[in-house]
């Protein structure tokens, strides 16, 4: 359990909603895993959307404000396209904290400038953004509430100066072609130290600098009596550091700046590297990103402080949402890839509270229907819950769709709650507050306490922690037994779920138990069981279910006729 507060595409401003988890197996139980899978390539993206929809609440209010943003993105295409295009741009924010960095060295003048790229991309998404949500088609409050936001962000002074900020700091930035530096050297031409001379919008040619400081070094009437620099000087000396400074320039500055011909002179041999050789490139790129970082440590200061100052913005009210704008799109995409192929979707209805706590009309199962070809052979069906009728003791055939329609029911709950359209063709509900499933169990789950036993502890488990405004799924429950042992602990059962009272299906081959519903009716909650049956017509599975007595003998009746295998028919009488 746990509650969400600030801006989001999936509670609306100022909601104050509790949370519940799904148990981890009843997205499995449910189908809906296949639901998840289906909607992505991305692991991640299905484990944020699984995520979604098995956190849910009963609040109607979050209910209705998701399901009318998703009302949104599903009508309009043009609208998902645009956005997947902007964040197929935006990826870097995945990681924008990784700016922050302690010190300008760590943090490095040509990663920042790379940051200063995306920071502008920022802007540029922004804008887009806006562009995209001035649809005036557009009806949500969450959409809505999101571009009048956008709207009052790109027209705050602050984005206005960030703008120039950053075309400011990119000017300036792009401008820096090339770094003039100092060299000390003693007697064996040893570097001794090194530092900044000037910093240059043009990049160095044989014709001027270079080609100037060879001709110096080759001609001793050339040399000149003191270091003083003709224009502007800024020598900034850099300390010297283990594996660093001047040691690097030793080991991996190679000829930076220094013309070839240097090397012929033996002196200088043994404190020149060829730059071609070893690491020596990369040593000299590394050490070069020090001495400019200490040389444009203002710039560096400023760019940083610029990125810092509205970092904030870009994570936390743009970045944070392409998460859930995924979600919806992700699920738009496939829900309207399901309707062209014929499948029923609506709107669902969510109700504070009412007497009917959920109607459903010509509603399916959802994984039949991504695994069948021909949709139109599915078997709709409607179904209520409401006092008199808040416990279903459901009976049928054999693979008659007892399980499919019980699965049915809380797929209808789960992507309600969700925000999404579902499979029906139409439904009003009350949210519940968790829905409990309870299916068979696999073997390795069963060892210890016998399958009876582990049955028994789970049901347990459920019913202490279901509320009146849960959905509670029985599978064949109490069915590992003898007949008279599973009855006698499932009347039980359901009269306690009376108590509450908890909206339930429970699956069942016991038809006594659908038989004896009537008389479980709970005078304290004005609660009610009820039969419910799938249906047969002349001995076959019709999949489409009723209020009626459990067939029990007349179904196996039919059959016996059908097969010829009733007394008469087999002794010929």
């Amino acid at each position: 359990m746990n509650k969400y507060n600030g801006f989001s595409l999936m509670h609306p401003g100022g909601a104050d909603a509790e949370y519940h988890k799904l148990p981890d197996h009843v997205m499995h139980d449910l189908g809906l895993e296949a639901f998840c899978d289906a909607l992505s390539g991305d692991a991640i993206e299905r484990r944020l959307i699984t995520n979604v929809l098995s956190q849910i609440t009963d609040d109607a209010d979050v209910a209705a404000y998701r399901s009318s943003i998703f009302k949104d993105i599903l009508n309009l295409p043009d609208l998902r396209k645009s956005m997947m295009e902007l964040f197929d741009r935006i990826q870097f924010m995945k990681d924008f904290f990784g700016m922050h960095k302690t010190s300008d060295e760590e943090l490095g003048l040509w990663h920042l400038f790379h940051r200063l790229d995306e920071l502008d991309d920022y802007i540029k998404t922004v804008e887009t953004m806006r562009d995209c949500l001035s649809d005036e088609r557009i009806q949500s409050e969450g959409l809505i509430t999101l571009r009048n936001y956008i709207s009052e962000l790109y027209d705050d002074a602050r984005f206005s100066e960030m703008k120039k900020d950053i075309a400011a700091l990119k000017m300036k930035a792009s401008d820096v072609q090339s770094v003039t530096l100092g060299v000390n050297i003693n007697e064996r031409f040893e570097a001794v130290s090194i530092g900044l001379v000037s910093v240059n919008k043009k990049p160095f040619k044989k014709s001027n600098i270079v080609s100037n400081f060879a001709d110096a070094i080759a001609s001793k009437d050339k040399l000149r009596e003191t270091a003083d620099w003709d224009g502007d000087l800024h020598y900034q000396v850099i300390e010297t550091k283990k594996n660093g400074g001047i040691d690097s320039l030793k080991s991996g500055i190679g000829m930076m700046g220094l013309p070839a011909s240097m090397a012929a002179n033996a002196k200088a041999q043994s404190t020149m590297v060829d730059s071609s050789a070893d690491d020596a490139t990369s040593n000299s790129t590394s050490y070069l990103d020090t001495v400019v970082n200490k040389m444009l440590s203002s710039l560096v200061k400023k760019l940083r402080d610029t990125l810092t100052k509205y970092a904030n913005i870009a994570i936390v009210n743009v970045s944070g949402l392409v998460p859930e704008f995924m979600y919806y799109i992700r699920c738009a995409e496939y829900i309207s890839t399901l309707i062209k192929k014929g499948c029923v979707f609506c709107e669902a209805q969510p109700e504070k509270s009412a007497d009917t706590s959920m109607s459903a009309k010509g509603f399916y199962n959802m994984k039949l229907a991504m695994n069948m070809d021909n949709v139109s052979e599915i078997v709709k069906n409607d179904l209520t819950f409401d006092k008199k009728h808040c416990v279903y003791i459901l009976t049928g055939a054999n693979r008659g769709g007892k399980t499919t329609i019980t699965q049915a029911v809380g797929q209808l709950f789960v992507l309600a709650q969700g925000g999404l359209f579902v499979p029906a063709e139409s439904f009003a509900y009350v949210p519940c507050d968790c829905i409990y499933t309870h299916f068979p169990a696999d073997e390795d789950k069963t060892m210890d306490l016998g399958r009876l036993g582990e049955e028994c502890v789970r049901f347990k488990e459920m019913y202490t922690q279901a509320s009146e405004k849960s959905l509670l799924l029985l599978n064949e429950t109490f069915s590992t037994t003898s007949f008279e042992e599973g009855y006698y602990i499932a009347k039980d059962s359901v009269k306690a779920l009376l108590t509450k009272p908890v909206r339930t299906i429970y699956n069942t081959h016991m038809h006594k138990l659908g038989e004896d519903a009537e008389e479980f009716f709970n005078d304290n909650t004005q609660a009610g069981a009820a039969s419910l049956i799938m249906r047969t017509e002349n001995g076959k599975r019709s999949f489409k279910v009723a209020l009626a007595q459990p067939e029990g003998s007349s179904y196996a009746k039919d059959i016996a006729e059908k097969y010829g295998v009733t007394y008469e028919m087999l002794v010929g009488q």
